[in-house]
């Protein structure tokens, strides 16, 4: 059970930062806080998850551009959680390298899909901040999430299961808010071009 909370709490912080985790994971070794595989504590792995995460740190703050990004990382973080969690199984002898990975990357394909949907639903807003605060929330959320995957495996494997349920719901909302958001821009276009037509056709007659 410590396994699949280490595995389901990485497993789903990574499809919201993949960058974040690796790095935050990589300290943690490299402290002596955990034991983790020698890959995931290497000092190349080290900076590359760091350059990569400060660059989401800024990109997922800019309105428009943070769901471009989304968009790019849709294959690269279900994926990169699937390796993640292939290289920690291989430090476990109760989980299999195949089904960790499979598990973690399902679990970072799911967190992830909510992400860009979310913050798909938080660009309809005219203004900015809500971008950022939304962004700062997610940060604070995986490195919470991470640490107790680490420190408390079995309340991290609750925590994961109550934030996909609760996900899934932000999920639905998110989809019902942009299907308004589209109508509402098509009846506004539809209208601009029923008022541009009135005066010549008022004209004509």
């Amino acid at each position: 059970m410590d396994a699949l909370g280490l595995l389901a709490g990485t497993g789903w912080a990574s499809g919201v930062n993949l960058y974040g985790v690796v790095l935050l994971l990589g300290i943690l070794g490299r402290t002596g806080i955990t034991d983790l595989p020698p890959v995931l504590v290497r000092t190349d792995v080290l900076i590359a998850a760091a350059v990569l995460y400060a660059v989401e740190f800024v990109v997922d703050k800019v309105p428009v551009l943070d769901s471009i990004w989304d968009v790019v990382h849709t294959v690269v973080r279900p994926l990169g959680a699937a390796l993640l969690g292939g290289v920690l199984a291989g430090e476990l002898e109760t989980v299999s390298q195949v089904g960790a990975a499979a598990s973690s990357g399902a679990l970072a394909l799911v967190s992830h899909t909510v992400k860009a949907s979310a913050r798909a639903a938080v660009n309809t807003s005219p203004e900015p901040v809500s971008n950022s605060i939304v962004s700062l929330g997610e940060d604070g959320l995986v490195a919470g999430v991470v640490l107790l995957a680490v420190s408390y495996p079995l309340v991290a494997l609750g925590v994961v299961v109550v934030l996909v349920v609760a996900g899934t719901a932000a999920f639905v909302l998110a989809v019902r808010a942009l299907r308004r958001s589209w109508r509402s821009r098509r009846e506004r276009r539809r209208a601009r071009r029923g008022d541009e037509r009135t005066p010549t056709d008022g004209t004509a007659g």
